[in-house]
């Protein structure tokens, strides 16, 4: 089994809360399942559930090179160079990174309100990348915008290979099919969504 969850700002990429983030455990109700592939509290976006350990180490283990969508909204509008230094990789304190694909884009359609919002300085305005990265380390796409003077205010990750978030809004998930699309709409959580067992 595998499920595509639009992960909320503020919960974890785990069941249990921990702090003052939440845990899955608010909106998924499904025996077995495990994260493939993390995603930060305060990131938002598409996180994967596996109940299949060969599959959640095919989508999580950086070696199978399965690429990574993120839409990034950062503080300040980059320019054609900085775009180009993240397409050519920059250098981080745990060393350069691969090379990332990068663009300039609209907000993402269909956006969602983010609470609690961002803060904007008013003398600043802010821009949306889009990101593609094949690696996971340890809060990446924040530290690559920052390393070329662009910090990141919002990050939604929006796919991760073929599987997008098409259709799902913070805090629902659904299945998927054995074919890779999503099997029904997506199922609201309320408190916590099941899965007939």
């Amino acid at each position: 089994m595998l499920i595509r969850f639009n992960k909320p700002y503020g919960v974890l990429s785990q069941f249990t809360p921990e702090g003052r983030w939440r845990g899955l455990k608010d909106f998924i109700d499904l025996p077995g399942v495990y994260v493939a592939g993390r995603l930060d509290a305060d990131s938002e976006g598409l996180l994967l559930l596996t109940d299949d350990g060969q599959e959640q180490a095919r989508i999580a283990d950086p070696r199978f090179k399965m690429e990574k969508t993120y839409w990034v909204q950062v503080e300040g509008v980059p320019d054609e160079a900085a775009l180009q230094a993240l397409r050519r990789g920059v250098i981080l304190n745990d060393g350069p990174t691969l090379p990332a694909r990068a663009r300039a884009m609209e907000a993402p359609p269909a956006l969602w309100e983010r609470e609690p919002p961002i803060r904007v300085r008013q003398s600043r305005p802010t821009a949306w990348l889009e990101l593609v990265i094949r690696e996971g380390r340890n809060r990446q796409v924040r530290r690559m915008t920052a390393a070329v003077g662009f910090p990141t205010l919002r990050l939604i990750r929006a796919a991760v290979g073929p599987y997008d978030l098409d259709g799902l809004t913070p805090g629902t998930w659904s299945p998927v099919s054995a074919s890779g699309s999503p099997t029904t709409g997506p199922t609201t959580s309320g408190k916590a969504a099941t899965l007939g067992r």
